[in-house]
């Protein structure tokens, strides 16, 4: 189980430094992939194959279905640790996060997601996303 925040930076070569303990979870390789939010979400072998399945089951005739999938499967990368701890980011994926420099790395239960700073306390600081105004909508929801 993956929890917590933390800020690391990614050096010009576009390696990152990944927690201790979310290396534990994630394991020696692991899956990076385009997130929504205009994050990465990096997910456990046995995570990924879990959340495959769970895609292969979309109907290929549903056109949105199929862009979904595209969106996770075309961005996906299989990642390794190097021995100080990094991995390579692909370009493609540091372009769709917009990481640059500054970067923060949450746990997210089941994965783990990157974050560029800036966009995170953008995103951390949204009034519409306020834990109070959450509670409340999911309350309708049972939860």
């Amino acid at each position: 189980m993956f929890y917590g925040e933390y800020q690391h930076s990614i050096d010009p070569k576009g390696r990152l430094i990944i927690p201790s303990k979310f290396r534990e979870g994630l394991g020696e390789k692991f899956i990076l992939t385009k997130g929504l939010d205009n994050c990465l979400f990096g997910y456990s072998m046995e995570e990924w194959a879990n959340f495959e399945e769970k895609l292969r089951t979309l109907p290929m005739a549903d056109r949105e279905a199929r862009a979904f999938m595209r969106f996770f499967f075309a961005g996906a990368a299989e990642c390794e640790f190097d021995k100080q701890g990094r991995i390579l980011i692909p370009q493609t994926l540091r372009e769709h996060a917009g990481l640059e420099k500054e970067v923060c790395i949450i746990g997210m239960a089941s994965r783990i997601e990157i974050w560029d700073k800036s966009r995170w306390e953008a995103y951390s600081n949204d009034e519409s996303l306020s834990a109070d105004k959450l509670a409340e909508k999911l309350a309708a929801l049972g939860i």
